[in-house]
């Protein structure tokens, strides 16, 4: 043989050492077992790969793709158009699919190869919220309508469902409100339509990263808002931070006003109030640590401060301009707030211990706000009350599902420091607690077993703010914070409120979460069909439709202020 020849006779790869196994057992008549020998294969995988090869199903060689060699050598015409959208501050992957929608196919590397032989870097990495949408390089810019359609026009909606929330908006008089707050506009859109845009967002359960990114192709959304498209992310990000919370404020006094006389909002049964740490994702921004349950630690956080109303188990209040000097005075921020709004002062407040200092319990004992708190166990209290009789303990029964239902009370009358006046202790045995929980309040006519059931239900404030997080992306908070958070947090309880004035209307969904009324309602496309006298939101068949026609949508006709009083119909399709 000649030199070379160890290359057929000694197959190295597993690909050739198969080739030359099969080609001996079928050319050669070698037996199974000498091939299995001589190869170093199994007598049953030399069977079997014969099986495979006689059925067509072993390539033993790869077929030789068809076409030039190496990336595609840019034409002059590609080349010219690269630039162009590269000096529009777009990336290779937009610009690549920007050229594969205009005729051009092209991949991402072939765009690079070309801007790195003219020189040009790799743009600074930017997150979701920030890049542009490929599809549309050259979008509608938003601007107001010039007039409504003169002709009949069927306008697709991807996400029709929000306008179930129309008919809320326009309750509470949502558009009056916003402009009355003193929210900035701009020469072509008005304060409501950035602050609609930033709601519907909002209310569509988009993350903060996200902002109204994912609803800017929707035609449907802008024509409900009477735009020619919505705003884009990058106005939407600037234009939060143009916002001052003095506007934040007044828009909260407005919802509460417009809420009460539909017998929300009303505070008779008090407020549940909390901090919320929001964790911030990055180094850059300057922010204190706070705690963050979540993580169990102290690290870079937002503070903000939300209040319940107690009765409707919805938030009314929020604030996230705090910082840890202002932290424990936010209660009487919150009791100024309510009185501004109200013409009176907040009824009970019910809060945990770490929520504020004695001093500022003080306060509000002098100004007659009853409070409800819990008093941080001291050995000294602990061994007092572990010294008192059986007789000193009273059982009583809390009507109220569930375990604990007859917790034993102790009441004393004890004086604290920094507060002037003496205070009521209720100790609480019999709740599963190794040591007595001590609540304190400036309440002294109310009974102990309702003070205690009263600051159980204390937890209506954490399940909402849980709700909240999960229905709204309330902790999405990205390491640019693109968007304000004080403004964040104020639609967030505006979306709270609509999703409630929605659920009210809904059989057995009047406590629904907000995440069960979007999956139920919302989430949901359609049409909508524009004429000069109305709008039909044509909703696509879903399985809870009956529980809206039932509700009243189906004969349901709401004139839109903003559309000069045309009407909102909605048409569900026969099942």
């Amino acid at each position: 043989m000649r030199q070379g020849a160890e290359y057929f006779t000694e197959p190295a790869g597993p690909a050739q050492r198969r080739y030359e196994a099969l080609r001996a057992y079928f050319t050669q008549d070698m037996p199974a077992s000498e091939v299995a020998d001589k190869f170093g294969y199994s007598t049953a995988s030399v069977h079997q790969m014969a099986t495979l090869l006689r059925k067509g199903r072993l390539a033993l060689f790869a077929e030789a793709r068809p076409g030039p060699k190496g990336p595609r050598k840019a034409t002059g015409q590609l080349r010219q158009r690269v630039l162009e959208l590269r000096a529009a501050s777009h990336s290779v992957t937009e610009i690549a699919a920007a050229l594969t929608g205009e005729g051009m196919p092209v991949s991402a590397q072939t765009v690079w190869q070309i801007l790195d032989a003219e020189g040009l870097p790799r743009l600074p990495r930017r997150d979701e919220g920030r890049r542009g949408p490929p599809a549309r390089l050259a979008p509608v810019k938003a601007a107001a309508l010039p007039g409504w359609p003169a002709e009949p026009l069927p306008v697709p909606c991807d996400h029709a469902g929000l306008l179930l929330l129309l008919p809320a908006i326009t309750q509470i008089g949502l558009p009056d409100l916003i402009s009355q707050a003193g929210y900035p506009s701009t020469g072509a859109l008005t304060s409501w339509h950035s602050i609609g845009a930033l709601l519907l967002a909002k209310c569509a359960r988009r993350p903060r990263v996200h902002h109204a990114g994912t609803l800017a192709d929707d035609e449907g959304l802008a024509f409900v808002l009477g735009l020619m498209a919505l705003p884009k992310t990058t106005h939407l990000g600037t234009y939060s931070w143009r916002v001052h919370r003095d506007s934040n404020q007044k828009l909260l006094t407005g919802l509460v006003k417009a809420l009460r006389p539909l017998g929300l909002a009303t505070g008779e049964a008090g407020f549940n109030c909390d901090f919320h740490a929001i964790r911030h994702h990055g180094d850059q921004a300057v922010l204190e640590k706070h705690y963050v349950p979540r993580r169990s630690q102290r690290t870079r956080a937002v503070l903000t401060f939300f209040a319940q109303d107690h009765a409707s188990a919805d938030m009314v209040y929020s604030n996230a301009d705090i910082t840890k000097a202002e932290q424990a005075s936010e209660i009487i921020a919150f009791a100024d707030y309510w009185n501004n709004a109200t013409g009176s002062d907040p009824g009970l407040l019910v809060f945990d211990s770490q929520l504020t200092t004695y001093k500022i319990l003080d306060e509000l004992s002098g100004r007659g706000i009853r409070w409800l708190t819990l008093r941080q166990r001291g050995k000294t209290e602990l061994a007092r009350l572990a010294a008192l009789p059986a007789s000193g303990w009273k059982t009583v029964t809390i009507a109220r599902s569930g375990r604990y239902r007859r917790p034993r009370l102790h009441e004393d009358i004890i004086k604290l420091k920094d507060i002037s006046s003496k205070v009521r202790q209720i100790a609480v045995k019999n709740i599963g607690r190794d040591q007595p929980t001590l609540l304190i309040t400036n309440d002294v006519t109310t009974a102990g077993k309702n003070l205690f059931a009263r600051y159980a239900e204390r937890m209506m404030v954490e399940n909402e703010l849980d709700a909240y997080i999960g229905g709204f992306h309330l902790d999405a908070l990205t390491s640019g914070v693109p968007l304000n958070v004080d403004l964040d947090t104020t639609l967030t309880v505006v979306a709270g409120n609509l999703y409630r004035l929605l659920a009210l209307k809904l059989s057995r969904y009047e406590r629904a979460t907000p995440e069960t009324l979007w999956r139920d309602f919302l989430d949901a496309t359609g049409s909508l069909h524009i004429d000069d006298t109305s709008v039909t939101c044509a909703l696509n068949l879903r399985s809870h439709h009956p529980v809206l026609i039932d509700a009243g949508f189906a004969d349901l006709k709401t004139p839109i202020p903003w559309w000069d009083g045309r009407t909102l119909q909605f048409r569900f399709p026969p099942r």
